[in-house]
């Protein structure tokens, strides 16, 4: 009698441990059975209390943002969808923005809908001191399995790096959902943990028949901070702070791509420009660009015409206005070569001048025997012929360092400024 009521004391517990588990439907922590990919963390304008999260979704739903200090309570904010639809993509995506977060705090965060939970995400915010950046030059690919190998590769060799940038021509053409999508998939290890600071490119707004369009997809895509930014131009140029940097960020496309849908972009966004860099406040200021200062002649192997180097119309336009607010440094990319000048001061080599670094070329489009390599005031450039190359930024308290490396790991420049 004794073993036959225990017998049946073990059926009850196990039928009541099943119906607890098939009713607990909240057990579930997988963000591929909540049916949401492409989870990213962005910058926000003050990263010591504030960031925003996309994701994209299989479905429309009802998202909320769960976060919390480790151990701590958990908060909740209620996600926004920003679906679009552009050429061949229909996007269905969400976002949320987190506030009044503690400076140099470790949060975790998952996204939930309904009775389902997804996994829990690192958030880091900035702690307002000494900190490293990943810098990767356009990504522009035919095939993205290179572009893959390099970022990964590169986070795993900076795992506290506090956000990574991508130089613009993210890629190759931006109503291309299928090269968005190989994009995320790249990025997918860590973007949930570290923020992107985005910069647009040309080839982003390229439609799918090669004529300039407006950047679309690019725009909503990424949700940048608003900071004083005229409406008219969502997400296409605007600045942050991390650490004792002020960075800004500006769309280049004003005179080429966009100049027909946009008269007004160069006008507005150099008044932008202006107010930023003179409201910052902090120690060092950095402007990222995608259009570089300077057109390089082309090299005698290019088989081209040959010209001589010179500042182009977007250096003639920019560098007297980084000047004027004593900007430390530019970076810019759309070469396809890495190049670091010698300190410019009104258009001349000056010790006293702002370094300015062409960054290189993160993706297979490559262009190694176009551009001259004997330009005199070319401190630096990659190894040729060049392959992939990208960089890092350590910012301490009186100086900042960039680093320049090949796929591979291999340091091949880096220069420090010191203030």
């Amino acid at each position: 009698m004794k073993i036959e009521k225990l017998i049946l004391a073990a059926l009850l517990s196990a039928a009541c441990l099943t119906l607890a588990a098939c009713s607990n439907n909240t057990t579930k922590a997988s963000d591929a059975t909540l049916g949401i990919h492409s989870l990213r963390q962005i910058v926000a304008q003050n990263n010591k209390t504030a960031r925003t999260l996309m994701w994209q979704a299989n479905t429309k739903s009802a998202f909320t943002i769960e976060y919390r200090e480790k151990n701590a309570q958990t908060k909740n904010v209620t996600a926004k969808e920003i679906s679009f639809k552009e050429a061949n993509g229909n996007y269905i995506q969400y976002e949320g923005r987190l506030t009044n977060l503690k400076p140099g705090a470790s949060y975790e965060y998952r996204i939930t809908s309904k009775n389902e939970k997804g996994a829990w995400h690192e958030l880091k915010t900035d702690d307002g001191k000494n900190f490293t950046a990943l810098i990767f030059p356009d990504s522009q690919s035919s095939d993205y399995s290179g572009w893959t190998q390099l970022v990964r590769a590169a986070q795993k060799r900076n795992p506290k790096a506090s956000f990574y940038i991508n130089m613009g021509d993210l890629v190759d053409n931006g109503q291309d959902a299928k090269q968005w999508k190989a994009w995320f998939e790249s990025v997918e290890p860590f973007s949930d943990k570290i923020p992107l600071a985005p910069i647009i490119g040309n080839h982003e707004a390229y439609s799918l028949d090669w004529k300039a369009c407006l950047p679309v997809a690019y725009t909503h895509l990424f949700s940048t901070p608003t900071n004083g930014l005229p409406e008219k131009y969502p997400n296409q140029f605007y600045s942050f702070d991390y650490g004792n940097v002020h960075f800004t960020v500006i769309d280049t496309n004003f005179w080429d791509e966009v100049k027909d849908f946009q008269p007004q972009l160069a006008d507005d966004q150099l008044a932008w420009l202006e107010k930023d860099l003179a409201n910052a406040k902090a120690k060092w200021k950095i402007v990222l660009q995608h259009r570089d200062i300077i057109m390089y002649g082309f090299s005698p192997a290019s088989g081209r015409p040959q010209r001589e180097t010179y500042f182009n119309r977007y250096g003639k336009l920019l560098m007297p206005i980084y000047e004027k607010y004593q900007v430390d440094a530019v970076l810019s990319a759309h070469l396809h070569t890495y190049r670091r000048r010698l300190p410019f001061l009104n258009f001349e080599p000056n010790d006293k001048g702002i370094t300015y670094i062409l960054t290189g070329v993160a993706g297979n489009v490559r262009y190694p025997k176009l551009w001259c390599t004997d330009y005199k005031w070319d401190a630096a450039l990659a190894p040729q012929p060049e392959t992939a190359n990208y960089m890092t930024m350590q910012a301490g308290e009186n100086e900042i360092t960039f680093h320049a490396f090949l796929e591979d790991g291999k340091e091949f420049d880096s220069v420090t400024i010191k203030k």
